[in-house]
Parts: C-alpha cells; sequence; structure tokens
C-alpha cells in the first residue's frame, strides 16, 4: 500500500511542486486584495487544500490523455503512468477522488464561488487536450491556474471587482510567458508528434514574446494596484518582479533546454514578489 501511494504522489507530482506554487500565489494575490489584509482561516485554508487538491487533479487527467504522447518525449516517458507502474483507470480514479475532496472544502461557501468552482473543474479537467486544438494552450492554462483569482473574490466579497479581472488576465499572459518557457523544452519532441504549444506557434520570436508577455503581465498588475489604491510597497514589488524576468529572458537567449527550464521553475519568485508586495499593503501598511 505504500508503494503503492507513492505512485499516486508522483502521478500528481507531489515530489515536484512547482505546479502547486504556481497556481498558488496567483490565490493568495487575490485572498490577501480581497480581504484587504489577513484572510480569515478558513478561507487561507480552503484554498490552499483546493489548491494542491486540483492541481494534483489535473495532473493525473493530464497523464491520462497524454499516456500514449509522453511514451515518445524523453523527459516524460518514465511517468508512472506511461511507463505502466500504474493503469489508466487508476489515475481516473485519483483525479475523481481528490475532485471530491475540492468540492467538500467548498461546501460553505458562496453561490457564486461554487459556479465559479465548477468552470474551474471543467478547465481544469479539458486542459491536457488543448494542445491537440489550439496554437497557445498556454492561455487555456493561464485561465486554468488563475481561477482561483476570481473565486477568491467571490468567496470574500461576493462579487470580482476590476482589479480580479486584471489580475486574472495578467495571470493569463504571466501563464503563457512561463509555460513558452517550458514548452521551448520539449519543442524538439512537439514538433515531432504533432502537437501544438506556443513554443512552435512564436517560433523564432519565441523570446521575443516570452518578453511581451512579461510585459504586459506586469503592466495589468500596476492597473489592478492602481484600482485597489496600492502605493510604494506594491510597485516596488513590480519592479523587482521585472528585474527578475530580464534574469529569465537572459537565461533563454541561447533557447539551452536546461536554461529554460531554469527560468520556467525560477517564476515561482516573481509570483511571491508580487504576493509581497500585496501583503505589505494591505497587512503591514494599514
Amino acid at each position: 500500500m505504500i508503494d503503492r501511494l507513492n505512485l499516486y504522489a508522483k502521478l500528481v507530482r507531489l515530489d515536484k511542486p512547482i505546479g502547486i506554487l504556481l497556481l498558488l500565489w496567483p490565490t493568495l494575490w487575490a485572498l490577501f486584495a480581497a480581504s484587504n489584509g489577513w484572510p480569515e482561516t478558513r478561507y487561507l485554508v480552503i484554498f490552499i487544500l483546493g489548491t494542491v487538491f486540483m492541481r494534483s487533479a489535473g495532473c493525473a487527467m493530464n497523464d491520462y490523455f497524454d499516456r500514449d504522447v509522453d511514451l515518445h518525449v524523453k523527459r516524460t516517458k518514465e511517468r508512472v503512468l506511461t511507463s505502466g507502474k500504474i493503469q489508466p483507470h487508476e489515475a481516473l480514479y485519483v483525479a475523481a477522488f481528490l475532485g471530491l475532496l475540492s468540492l467538500g472544502l467548498i461546501t460553505s461557501l458562496n453561490g457564486l464561488t461554487w459556479f465559479l468552482a465548477c468552470i474551474a473543474a471543467v478547465l481544469a479537467v479539458t486542459y491536457p487536450l488543448m494542445k491537440r486544438f489550439f496554437a497557445i494552450p498556454q492561455a487555456y492554462l493561464g485561465i486554468a491556474f488563475g481561477f482561483g483569482i476570481p473565486m477568491g473574490f467571490a468567496a470574500i466579497s461576493g462579487e470580482i471587482p476590476f482589479a480580479g479581472w486584471c489580475m486574472l488576465i495578467a495571470n493569463i499572459c504571466w501563464s503563457i510567458a512561463y509555460d513558452t518557457e517550458y514548452a521551448m523544452v520539449d519543442r524538439d519532441d512537439d514538433i515531432r508528434l504533432g502537437l501544438k504549444t506556443s513554443a512552435i506557434t512564436f517560433g523564432r520570436y519565441d523570446t521575443v514574446w516570452v518578453g511581451v508577455f512579461y510585459l504586459l503581465t506586469l503592466l495589468l498588475l500596476w492597473i489592478a494596484g492602481r484600482s485597489l489604491g496600492y502605493g510604494a510597497p506594491f510597485n516596488i514589488s513590480l519592479l523587482v518582479a521585472a528585474v527578475i524576468a530580464c534574469v529569465h529572458l537572459y537565461w533563454i537567449r541561447d533557447r539551452d533546454r536546461q536554461a529554460c527550464f531554469r527560468a520556467f521553475l525560477h517564476n515561482t519568485w516573481i509570483g511571491m514578489t508580487i504576493f509581497i508586495g500585496i501583503f505589505v499593503e494591505t497587512t503591514l501598511s494599514r
């Protein structure tokens, strides 16, 4: 049983928490912004656990849909489902179990949050299919990874303000930037398999577009901050995030696979830096 649980933990990438962090930071932006201070403990517990459960369920569904594709990609062919260590139906059971846990978490929240949670569930389940149909599936990922933003505002304030929508669109742009870096790692394999990614769509201008989407991310967050009345602390956090983004652009300039993957992983520092700006504005400065 312990061995089986270890395999399930690898299926949902608990050994690789970067996905959880990239989903969690935007959710925390929204919770602290909506609360204008430290959120109630129950909201933090619900959304942190919900982030872990839904990201994990998404990984299980991703591996289920991609089990034949992953077999032909060097980086993914040893995943527990692709390599046959667990069976496809087990991945579905794990995803369903995690989905039920997430559903249980939101029972005490309002109707708008419930409605948004249903949309988020559909996004999480269907994202793995997008790389077969859309030229920039990373945009769909950005919506899925950022849905904790409108849910956070809805749960706390019962509505989604202008700043919330700005944050969501900013998260979409950020996701395109960092997931393009990730897609640059597998570009050759994706071309060979006929898959669609932003790294392929952008072609030789991939690094330029990564920079453009980083810029749009920071601009939209600045607009959100202005609408919330944020000042110097938040703006400083955006400047620090911009410096980090420039470092990423320097790393990926030669499109080296290891450097691109390093830049992708390093995006958690951008999310954390922006959170620190919001935290100072809402919790320390007021």
